[in-house]
């Protein structure tokens, strides 16, 4: 299975890896993104570390059964050869209506076949008041004419 851009990366396509991922998580499918990493896939997302397809799967169904309304902005930091930085925003609230945005930084690695073998990501919560909110387009890909996440001054 093949999963372009492929690496090596250049600036075009390392920046074209980083919005198709911000739109299959913004998608909110589980399966569907799990797809884009390799079956035995590492992840560390905050204090959670996490091994294969299967578990990636489990963690982004838990996810988003909590942060509700989930909307996400990615950007690219820098890259080279098979491996990309990213630092983004997310706005969601709970189920209590308590709206908060996580900021955070992941770095990516690659396989030859596109696949993203090893995930580390560090996020922090920061509660918001609903008026402080950023995101407002409808749930899914963010428009292309939405502000960057350098535009909304993050």
């Amino acid at each position: 299975m093949s999963r372009p851009p492929l690496p090596p990366f250049i600036l075009e396509t390392a920046a074209q890896k980083v919005r198709l991922a911000e739109d299959a998580w913004n998608g909110r499918d589980p399966a569907r993104v799990a797809l884009a990493y390799t079956p035995d896939s590492r992840w560390r997302n905050r204090s959670e570390f996490l091994q294969g397809r299967a578990a990636i799967e489990a963690f982004l169904t838990r996810k988003w059964q909590r942060e509700l309304d989930y909307r996400l902005i990615k950007e690219l930091w820098a890259f080279a050869e098979n491996r990309i930085a990213v630092r983004f925003a997310y706005e969601w609230h709970d189920d209590s209506g308590n709206w908060f945005r996580s900021y955070g930084n992941e770095n990516w690695e690659f396989n030859e076949q596109g696949l993203m073998r090893l995930r580390i990501a560090s996020i922090n919560d920061t509660p918001i008041k609903p008026d402080e909110r950023k995101y407002f387009w409808p749930l899914g890909r963010r428009p292309d004419d939405h502000p960057s996440l350098s535009d909304c001054g993050f």
